[in-house]
């Protein structure tokens, strides 16, 4: 009797949690409308809304006829990449890409701004030391850097900005209302490395640029990674906030840090109340924690937690591991998500592996896998939702006469890229919330590394040597 009393309470668990992350589409359309309504608010006037609607000067995404040899630098999270590209003109292309990657050190994550960049700078310097003589400047030219720092900045020109406050496990105070570019810089004097920022992007405007460079209808970019975010074009004549000149294109790739967003339609469960409260940011990034890649897996752990607790579903006693925050992470759940065998072996090997719970029950692995689908599906929708709020904003929600015109949203990052039920979901997810008409004219792309690429597309567009 009581083994199957625990099963039953199990089950309720499952259900109760299943029927709090429901994102019906109505739902969903509320979250949208939110989205809207705070896109605007962020758009005329600074801290008018959750959303920061950072404006970041670019106002000239890459045509296709950039020449040269161009650098960027992205950090993005835990890792960062330095990247040398050719770009062969019109027609042309990228002839060549290369480039080396290091992981941060964790004590650097949360240390001292000049500890961060001149660990950064070295690894430049070695980039650069290596380098064939083909990709030597001429005489007398710089070397240029797209400058990809994928955390929350105040834009003070296209090659400055002002860091507001630090994301994704990193909090390094005394680089807090510092332009980011000045620090770099500084560093790389110090590690004699000559090199001139010509642009500061956002890794999501870098997906922009890189999505634009191939496929002239981009409009909107969206990344589903460690972290979340969204970029998109928007008219000067819609950013009361701006006060600059207005560019000859007449528009400007808007930066929304959307991770920030939240709303009371969400459907936040006890489970994210308590991951929030014990985070390093609480009540910020509430939308970045329902749907990015640093905390799906630790909802996952969450709820995990509860049901051994009161179901004993992994045995008598509680795995210990289990308590451990962030001990599993979104790919080990994406994982057991897609583990097509019949005995779930997956499944059990994960649970074995990384929680050391051994000899589970199909039943059990059946659970595990159901708490997974719960946890991603509710992830993804919101992230349509979130893209259906965009292209309302842009007034692409509705068919235009003469059809709709073609919108391609260019998409990058882990999470999007390798969990497939998770990417899968949101374009589905988003093609219903539109209808059979306008679903036919949205196409997503994978705007691979926009981070890397996209930042040394936007340093070609904006090189100091192009009036030349």
């Amino acid at each position: 009797m009581r083994k199957s009393n625990k099963w039953a309470r199990a089950i309720s668990i499952l259900r109760e949690f299943e029927e709090k992350c429901g994102t019906p589409d109505s739902k969903l359309k509320q979250v949208a409308d939110a989205m809207t309504v705070e896109m605007h608010a962020g758009l005329a006037s600074e801290g008018g809304s959750k959303l920061k609607m950072l404006i970041t000067y670019v106002d000239n995404l890459p045509t296709g006829d950039e020449a040269g040899v161009f650098y960027a630098l992205d950090l993005g999270g835990t890792n960062f990449r330095v990247l040398r590209v050719q770009l062969g003109g019109k027609d042309g292309g990228i002839i060549h890409q290369e480039f080396a990657e290091a992981s941060i050190p964790p004590s650097l994550m949360v240390g001292t701004s000049d500890a961060l960049f001149d660990y950064i700078a070295a690894e430049l310097a070695k980039f650069v030391a290596e380098e064939e003589e083909k990709f030597h400047q001429p005489d007398g030219k710089q070397r240029e850097l797209g400058f990809t720092f994928s955390f929350p900045v105040m834009q003070t020109s296209i090659n400055s900005g002002t860091i507001m406050r630090w994301t994704k496990g990193f909090s390094i105070d005394d680089a807090v209302g510092q332009d980011v570019v000045g620090e770099l810089t500084k560093a790389m004097k110090r590690k004699g490395v000559d090199m001139r920022v010509s642009a500061l992007v956002n890794d999501t405007v870098g997906t922009l640029a890189g999505g634009k460079y191939r496929h002239k209808d981009v409009a909107v970019a969206v990344i589903l990674g460690t972290g979340t975010n969204a970029a998109y074009v928007e008219r000067v004549q819609a950013i009361p906030k701006w006060h600059g000149p207005v560019p000859k294109s007449g528009e400007m790739v808007i930066n929304m840090e959307w991770g920030n967003f939240r709303s009371s339609h969400l459907p936040l469960t006890e489970y994210d109340h308590a991951l929030d409260n014990e985070s390093l940011n609480p009540g910020e990034q509430i939308f970045e924690k329902m749907t990015s890649g640093m905390y799906l897996g630790e909802i996952l752990r969450r709820v995990l937690l509860r049901v051994a607790e009161e179901a004993g579903i992994f045995g008598d006693e509680v795995p210990p591991k289990l308590k451990n925050p962030f001990v599993l992470r979104t790919p080990d759940m994406s994982a057991m998500h897609h583990d097509t065998s019949s005995d779930l072996k997956i499944v059990g090997d994960k649970l074995k592996d990384i929680l050391e719970i051994s000899n589970t029950s199909l039943k059990t692995r059946r659970l595990v896998v159901e708490f997974c689908n719960i946890v991603a599906t509710r992830g993804a929708r919101l992230a349509a939702a979130g893209v259906l709020g965009i292209l309302k904003k842009m007034g692409r929600d509705t068919p235009r006469q003469g059809g709709p015109e073609r919108t391609v949203i260019a998409m990058d990052g882990g999470l999007y890229e390798h969990y497939t039920e998770y990417s899968t979901c949101l374009e589905n997810s988003l093609k219903e919330l539109l209808g059979e008409e306008l679903a036919a004219s949205i196409v997503f792309v994978h705007s691979n590394d926009g981070s890397g690429i996209g930042a040394a597309l936007l340093a070609a567009s904006h090189s100091m040597y192009l009036e030349e």
